[in-house]
């Protein structure tokens, strides 16, 4: 373990993370000595190789290879291995991002060795403690001595659970920095569809597609709750042919159920194992609308003025159906059916960019940084 001494520590752990971490790394690269600890929470070689390729993102200093366990394993595991990585590098301050378990094991880690921990994303509340997610926000934030805040209300949020408003710093969502730099890049659905697919599904979605991504354990982890999203699933296909990348936690949820050839018998549906970034940016940025259950795909499709349809009861993004393009449904059949037949109809609700969704969120951040170092 060779870790520079004295450095800010960006830690991440999962997927939604690097598309945050990368805009604020090359952000600050040069003004601040920086090294990067991977906790691999998210332990695809192949995926993590894609993601930080196509964002740039350098070699991890450190990869924890934690791999995946219960939440409290796999948090007490993080944990462990973090520590002696900060005992030995003594950093500056521990800069994490998002809400996964890596996010407060870091923090925790940090907070107890009295270093200082940086939470950008923070304020986001669901107000539903049932989601480990939830958990990982709000102690994060307590825990942190600056808070990034990607929209106003999060500042409301911290204040009433007593942070101090000296603290809080609003600057943007820096997941839409990473996504207007590379929207250019995106690749193409055909492309995407062909590479996994051969000619299977080109022509059905050549006319527009819905994009589908699920993972959220209240979803898939629960059988009956599964066996009837595939249901609804089956009436959505017969409106509009579905593209489906596939989460691992979802395979397994569905292998483990037996549900994986009731979804195989749907032929409007066209599964994938996971994209990368550029390619399910491409997937989103031609889609008629999503269906998700992601926190960040609320937010990137508000970005591309997709329709988004979230199939949860809550959202901690407020901001994404007040001004933007998303509806929270929950996976009752009629209210999304009627959701997605307004879509269909009509295009869906017109939203617009939320204030400091501009591309420069990171920038903000290396500005606030400066200021706070010196």
């Amino acid at each position: 373990m060779n870790l520079p001494k004295g450095t800010l520590m960006c830690v991440v752990g999962a997927r939604p993370n690097f598309m945050k971490i990368a805009p604020i790394m090359a952000a600050l690269e040069g003004s601040v000595p920086l090294s990067l600890v991977h906790t691999g929470q998210h332990y695809d070689t192949r995926m993590q190789t894609l993601f930080f390729q196509q964002l740039g993102i350098p070699e991890p200093d450190i990869n924890l290879e934690v791999g995946s366990g219960s939440h409290s394993w796999q948090t007490a595991e993080i944990m462990q291995r973090f520590e002696p990585v900060v005992e030995a590098a003594t950093p500056a301050a521990v800069l994490v991002v998002g809400d996964v378990n890596s996010t407060i094991a870091c923090a925790l880690v940090a907070a107890k060795e009295q270093i200082p921990v940086i939470h950008v994303e923070a304020g986001l509340r669901s107000f539903d403690r049932s989601m480990p997610e939830e958990i990982n926000r709000v102690l994060t934030d307590q825990l942190a001595r600056l808070l990034f805040t990607t929209e106003r209300t999060a500042r409301d949020n911290l204040l009433r659970e007593g942070v101090e408003e000296h603290r809080i710093h609003f600057v943007g969502n820096v997941m839409i920095d990473s996504l207007l730099k590379h929207r250019s890049k995106a690749v193409a659905p055909r492309e995407i569809l062909l590479r996994s697919k051969g000619n299977v599904g080109v022509d059905a979605c050549a006319s527009g597609y819905a994009v589908l991504t699920l993972h959220r354990p209240a979803n898939v982890d629960d059988t009956p709750t599964l066996r009837g999203i595939l249901s609804l699933l089956q009436e959505i296909s017969e409106r509009i042919p579905v593209i489906f990348p596939v989460h691992p936690r979802t395979a397994a949820a569905l292998e483990r159920s037996g549900l994986h050839q009731a979804l195989e018998q749907i032929s409007g549906v066209f599964c994938m194992p996971p994209v990368g970034y550029l390619e399910m940016l491409g997937l989103m940025n031609k889609a008629r609308l999503v269906l998700t259950d992601s926190g960040g795909m609320q937010e990137e499709t508000t970005a591309l003025g997709i329709p988004c349809i979230t199939l949860r009861d809550n959202t901690e993004r407020p901001i994404t159906v007040e001004e933007g393009t998303n509806t929270v449904t929950g996976v009752a059949p009629e209210r999304v059916l009627a959701v997605l037949d307004d879509i269909l109809a009509t295009g869906g609700k017109a939203g617009r960019i939320p204030e400091l969704w501009d591309g420069r969120a990171s920038l903000r951040i290396k500005e606030v940084l400066g200021d706070w170092i010196r």
